[in-house]
């Protein structure tokens, strides 16, 4: 802990000590007579004060300010919002009216953390007339639903800087996949794909590299999404994992010949008991297990015949499909298990979609793509604040890859 940091603790508890806080009731602490409120409003007039001070070179009332060329010229009385509040406020004024204060900036209605709050409840989905009833609710602040618009529109941007920043030039593991959200269009809703990279850098931690919105979901369009990933600086990926997409696997091969493809085993699962009955899928998931929890490829493939041989009669398809798929899978079996528990699975994009789900389960439909641009940033920056740790095992992965993949194309 800092000192100025011990300073401010010392202070806090000096003023709490000479509290009688005895007998008081939640509305008279926090209520809108109540003591939280007059303490925000005296300890922001207060800071005022101080600004006022360091501006003008000298504190109220002192004799240093004697034709100094300018010096205190009263008060404008302002209500601002502050984060879950309304205070009223005494704002100094100079005589040349050059005071702009930074703790409630010039003509500034409301305080940057009441800004955050908003920004915050819309980060979880809620709509602006969810929000709008929150904070009248909750803290007897009414706010129109064009403040709340206007305090989430300075997200864009944010959100255009972010999604055209340079990226790393090389990605051992880069995550590609797309869920659907609805916008509406022309007076009616429409459902759209939206295109999710995630990458796995070379300290092992996750990082999304970019969102995009498009009609529908294809293999075209995932070329375009690999191409942006290019032209802001990505150069080498070393395998992309993805799901069964027609066509997909061509798509990353097109911009990064030199990348494996590994197609998403729970995917692949997934799809292979979509059409199985209840009283068949414990027994198919056991013997689906044996095929990608194999020692190595022979194993594998001799345990797809043998699913083949005890199911085909009943779901010709799952054999078939891995089959079909089976160039774009088997790249798992040419790696020790501490890059196999990484690229297994779609899970940490899995992971990050749920996340992404939930500020989209109470909505029928966005107003419009911007909405949904400035929903899925907000989203992303939020489930982005877990990823500090690298993942488990990643130096000896982070080995092993220099071995497979050659040291011209991951130097440690």
């Amino acid at each position: 802990m800092t000192k100025k940091h011990e300073q401010r603790n010392t202070a806090v508890e000096q003023i709490v000590s000479q509290l009688d806080l005895s007998g008081m009731t939640q509305e008279e602490l926090f209520g809108q007579n109540g003591l939280i409120k007059a303490l925000t409003s005296r300890l922001l007039n207060r800071v005022l004060e101080a600004e006022m001070d360091a501006h003008l070179g000298y504190k109220k009332h002192s004799n240093v300010g004697d034709n100094s060329g300018n010096s205190r010229n009263g008060y404008s009385k302002k209500t601002v919002l502050t984060q879950d509040q309304e205070v009223e406020l005494n704002i100094p004024r100079d005589r040349k009216s050059e005071f702009n204060p930074e703790i409630v900036p010039k003509y500034a209605k409301r305080l940057p953390l009441f800004n955050e709050q908003i920004i915050s409840l819309y980060s979880r989905g809620m709509t602006t007339r969810d929000i709008q009833a929150h904070l009248n609710e909750i803290y007897g602040v009414d706010i129109s639903p064009e403040l709340i618009s206007t305090v989430t529109d300075a997200v864009h941007e944010d959100v255009r800087e972010w999604r055209t920043r340079p990226l790393d030039s090389i990605y051992p593991i880069v995550y590609l996949d797309a869920l659907r959200v609805n916008s509406r269009q022309n007076g009616k809703n429409e459902n759209k794909a939206l295109y999710l990279a995630l990458g796995i850098n070379m300290d092992g931690k996750k990082e999304a590299l970019g969102f995009y919105l498009s009609q529908t979901e294809g293999a075209k369009f995932w070329m375009s999404v690999l191409t942006d990933l290019k032209n802001r600086g990505v150069q080498d990926i070393l395998i992309a994992c993805m799901d069964g997409l027609t066509g997909f696997p061509d798509a990353v091969r097109a911009i990064y010949p030199q990348t494996k493809v590994q197609l998403c085993i729970v995917h692949m699962v997934r799809n292979s008991t979509k059409y199985v009955s209840y009283k068949d899928l414990k027994a198919v998931c056991k013997d689906l297990k044996q095929i990608y929890s194999a020692v190595n490829e022979q194993e594998a493939l001799e345990a797809l015949d043998d699913l083949g041989k005890k199911w085909n009669a009943k779901y010709p398809m799952i054999q078939r499909s891995w089959e079909t798929h089976w160039n774009d899978l088997n790249e798992f079996f040419a790696y020790p298990q501490e890059i196999r528990r990484v690229i297994y699975t779609t899970n940490a994009i899995e992971s990050l979609n749920a996340s992404l789900r939930k500020v989209t389960k109470n909505r029928a439909a966005f107003p419009d793509d911007e909405a949904i641009i400035k929903i899925m940033y907000l989203a992303l920056k939020k489930a982005a604040k877990k990823w500090t740790m690298p993942i488990q095992n990643w130096g000896q992965a982070l080995h092993q890859f220099a071995i497979l993949f050659g040291a011209d194309r991951v130097a440690i």
